[in-house]
């Protein structure tokens, strides 16, 4: 293969592509530029994958890249119908968030079960004040997305004792179907969400899916926001429905300082940050070298998505 054209989307901070050096043609830009420079690309790497920019500039049916890769597991905010249609190829970044956010999953559990937190506030109020917490072995838990961020969340709860149901899309060995999700919401003491976000699951968890819950229940969504109806889930935390809930992702982000969200009793939040572990940026790096090696090579990417379905199938 003769030189190729990389460009590069979203520069803060700036991303180390050392091993293509003397390979490709490396051009940075910013939302702006980004238009100009899609129909001379042969590969475009979305670094700044918060973005919706490569959707909205997407060309059609013109010139295009032949490769797209995403910084992210999720690729929602890159597709629209052209990018669907096209010969494109689509690859995500499988492979590096899926241990570091089942770590995160596993460590709120074990917080809340064992109420880290109302510790810490007793200590700040120099109370000792002796309490019993939640055992978590023999608690039941229902992880939602039957990928691979799911299938980690799930080996990791269960390593504590939790015994877990994962549901996907359809039913196959160790999965439930989505049919099933209904019934399963009723015996959970922790839904967890790590659905891709799609047509068919935009806004799954609303005021019903909330009203199946025990009041006893805790939410964590680590997916998408807009996987949830958060007016629905802060009336069912308010009217105390359910007992807690968790959101690293939200449908509006950064969350606004100004954000009712903020104070909503029972609701813990973070600044989509389950999956950024020290280190991430450059494995997100040398993954991107690795799959432009096997493309340079001839040779099949890894991570293909399945653009129809929104995300890289699994068997």
């Amino acid at each position: 293969m003769t030189e190729s054209t990389v460009v590069v989307f979203g520069d803060d901070p700036p991303v180390r592509l050392d091993r293509l050096a003397g390979r490709a043609k490396i051009l940075v830009c910013d939302e702006s530029s980004l238009p100009e420079l899609l129909p001379v690309a042969d590969a475009l790497l979305v670094w700044d994958f918060a973005s919706d920019a490569v959707r909205a500039a997407w060309p059609g049916s013109g010139p295009r890249p032949r490769w797209v890769h995403t910084a992210s597991a999720g690729v929602d905010r890159l597709m629209c119908p052209e990018l669907i249609e096209s010969d494109t190829v689509l690859t995500n970044a499988r492979g590096v968030f899926e241990q570091p956010i089942a770590e995160y999953v596993a460590g709120i559990v074990i917080a809340m079960a064992k109420d880290f937190y109302g510790s810490w506030e007793l200590q700040r109020q120099r109370r000792w004040r002796h309490r019993e917490t939640m055992r978590l072995a023999g608690t039941r838990a229902v992880v939602i997305g039957a990928g691979p961020i799911g299938r980690a969340i799930g080996h990791t709860l269960a390593a504590l004792g939790i015994e877990v149901d994962l549901v996907g899309r359809t039913a196959r060995e160790g999965v439930r179907g989505a049919d099933e999700l209904n019934g399963l919401l009723s015996e959970a003491d922790w839904v967890v969400c790590a659905a891709p976000l799609t047509d068919g699951t935009r806004g799954m968890f609303g005021r019903d899916a909330f009203a199946r819950m025990k009041s006893s229940a805790v939410f964590i969504n680590v997916g998408r926001g807009p996987l949830v109806v958060q007016d629905d889930l802060v009336a069912a935390l308010v009217a105390r429905h359910i007992a807690g809930a968790v959101l690293d992702v939200f449908e509006h982000e950064p969350l606004a300082a100004d954000d009712p969200l903020w104070d909503v009793p029972g609701l813990f939040v973070s600044p989509h940050m389950s999956g950024d572990t020290v280190g991430w940026r450059d494995q997100l790096a040398e993954q991107f070298q690795d799959n432009y090696d096997r493309w340079a090579a001839g040779e099949p990417l890894l991570n293909v998505v399945d653009k129809r379905l929104g995300y890289v199938p699994v068997d």
